[in-house]
C-alpha cells in the first residue's frame, strides 16, 4: 500500500475547505524518477500544510499505474486520487461514474479564469469540471548535449531536417550516439508527432489525429513525415531498445549522446543530474516549424461515500492547484504550471519559451491525447512502434495502415 508522506505542519486551511483532524489521501502516481520525485514532494507539502497526510503510492509506469487505480476503484476500494494524463482517457472513467467533480472548489479558485481554454476545456465534461491539472508540459522539445554538438563542430541547433541529419551524421563520425532514444511505444510516438508538427504544421496535425481526415493523410506533408521518421532509425544506439526515457535523457548529460526529443520532463531529469540550462544543454521545437505540442498531468478524485474523506479529496484539489505549489513542482519537472498566473521569474528560457508559446494561438496544438480517443491513440501508436521495429515496411504500407485505422475512428 502506499507510504505516508508526513511533510510540512498541518495547520493551515483553505477557505471554506477545511480538513478534519488525523485526515488522509491516497495518492496513486507514476512519477518516480528523480526529478518527478521532487515534484511530488512539493505537491505533498502544500496538501500536509492544509492539514491532510499525503499517503504515496507510487507505481513506475503510466499504464501500470492507472490500471491499478482503476481496478481497485471498480473494487470499491478506491484511492483518494489518482493521476491521469490530460485528455480523452478521462472519457470512460467518467462515463463510468468512477470519479467524482470539483466544481466548487474550481468555482471557488477561480480556475476558468486562470487555466488557457483549452486545457480547462480538456477537464470538462458535461458542464463539470472532473480533473485538476497540475502542470503543462511540450511533448516534442528537441534537448541538446551543448559539449557533445561542440565537439562534433555543430555550432547551434538544426532548424531544417536537412540541417538536422548533417547533424545527426556528424555525430555519427565523431562516435556519439546521434540520437538518443527509449524503443518503447510511447516514445516512438513521441519522436513521430515531433517530426509530424515540424513537417505538416499544426491545422494538418489536427487534422491527421483529430479529424481522421484521408486526405490530410494521403498528403505529402504525411508521406514525408513517415519517410523521415524512418531514415531516424539509423541514428539511435544498439541498446535502445526498451530503455527508459530517464535513462535515455541521462546520455546527453553524461555527454555519449547529442540530440534527445522528449516531453519537458527531460529537462527536470538533466537538472537534477546537475546540469544547466543554457549551459550544459539546450531545448528548442523543432526542425522546420517551431509548434509547441502541449499536454501534461491532471489528478481526478474517485467516487466515495466517506465524507472524511471526500473533505479531504477538496482540501487535496484547492492545494495541488495553488500557485505555490504548480510553481515548485514544476521547477522540479521541467514543465510550466497549468495556470497562467504564476510567478514566472525563477524560470528558464526554455521554459520561457513554453509560456510565450502557449500564449500564441498560432505556436501551439494539443497532444493527441486530447484530440483523439484513447483507442485510436493506442491503434496507431501500435502502429507508429510497428513501423520504427520493421525496416522492411514502406511509407505506403504504413499510410494505407494509418487510413485503414481513421476509417474505423470515422465510423
Amino acid at each position: 500500500m502506499g507510504v505516508a508522506l508526513a511533510i510540512g505542519s498541518a495547520g493551515a486551511s483553505c477557505p471554506s475547505y477545511a480538513a478534519e483532524d488525523g485526515s488522509k489521501i491516497e495518492v496513486i502516481h507514476w512519477f518516480t524518477s528523480k526529478s518527478e520525485a521532487a515534484g511530488i514532494k512539493a505537491l505533498a507539502d502544500a496538501v500536509a500544510k492544509r492539514g491532510v497526510t499525503w499517503v504515496d503510492t507510487a507505481i513506475a509506469g503510466g499504464d501500470a499505474a492507472k490500471a491499478a487505480a482503476i481496478n481497485r476503484t471498480q473494487a470499491g476500494d478506491p484511492p483518494g486520487a489518482l493521476q491521469l494524463n490530460t485528455g480523452k482517457e478521462l472519457d470512460d472513467i467518467y462515463a463510468n461514474g468512477l470519479i467524482r467533480n470539483v466544481d466548487d472548489v474550481a468555482a471557488e479558485g477561480h480556475w476558468k479564469d486562470v487555466l488557457p481554454s483549452a486545457l480547462y476545456n480538456a477537464i470538462v465534461r458535461d458542464g463539470h469540471v472532473v480533473a485538476i491539472p497540475i502542470n503543462n508540459y511540450a511533448q516534442n522539445r528537441l534537448f541538446y548535449s551543448k559539449a557533445v554538438l561542440a565537439e562534433a563542430g555543430i555550432t547551434e541547433p538544426p532548424k531544417t531536417w536537412d540541417e538536422m541529419f548533417s547533424a545527426l551524421d556528424k555525430l555519427k563520425t565523431k562516435g556519439f550516439i546521434p540520437l538518443a532514444l527509449g524503443a518503447q511505444p510511447w516514445q516512438e510516438r513521441v519522436l513521430f508527432n515531433a517530426v509530424l508538427v515540424g513537417v505538416a504544421g499544426k491545422e494538418l496535425f489536427a487534422k491527421i489525429w483529430h479529424d481522421n481526415d484521408p486526405d490530410a493523410i494521403k498528403s505529402d506533408e504525411f508521406r514525408k513525415s513517415v519517410e523521415i521518421f524512418g531514415r531516424l532509425r539509423g541514428y539511435v544506439d544498439p541498446a535502445s531498445a526498451n530503455r527508459e526515457w530517464n535513462q535515455t535523457t541521462l546520455l546527453l548529460a553524461q555527454k555519449k549522446a547529442g540530440f534527445q526529443f522528449m516531453g519537458d520532463w527531460a529537462k527536470g531529469e538533466l537538472v537534477a543530474a546537475g546540469q544547466r540550462p543554457g549551459v550544459d544543454f539546450g531545448g528548442v521545437f523543432g526542425p522546420d516549424q517551431p509548434i509547441f505540442i502541449f499536454g501534461g498531468d491532471v489528478f481526478v478524485l474517485p467516487v466515495s461515500n466517506n465524507e472524511t474523506l471526500k473533505k479531504a479529496q477538496d482540501v487535496f484539489a484547492g492545494a495541488v492547484f495553488e500557485k505555490e505549489a504548480q510553481t515548485k513542482a514544476s521547477l522540479e519537472w521541467g514543465s510550466i504550471p497549468a495556470r497562467t498566473d504564476v510567478d514566472l521569474s525563477n524560470f528558464d528560457a526554455i521554459a520561457g519559451d513554453g509560456v510565450e508559446s502557449m500564449r500564441d494561438p498560432t505556436r501551439n496544438s494539443p497532444d493527441p491525447n486530447v484530440l483523439a480517443t484513447s483507442d485510436n491513440v493506442s491503434s496507431l501508436s501500435d502502429l507508429i512502434a510497428e513501423y520504427w521495429a520493421t525496416s522492411s515496411m514502406d511509407v505506403q504500407t504504413f499510410v494505407d495502415r494509418w487510413s485503414e485505422t481513421a476509417e474505423l475512428a470515422r465510423q
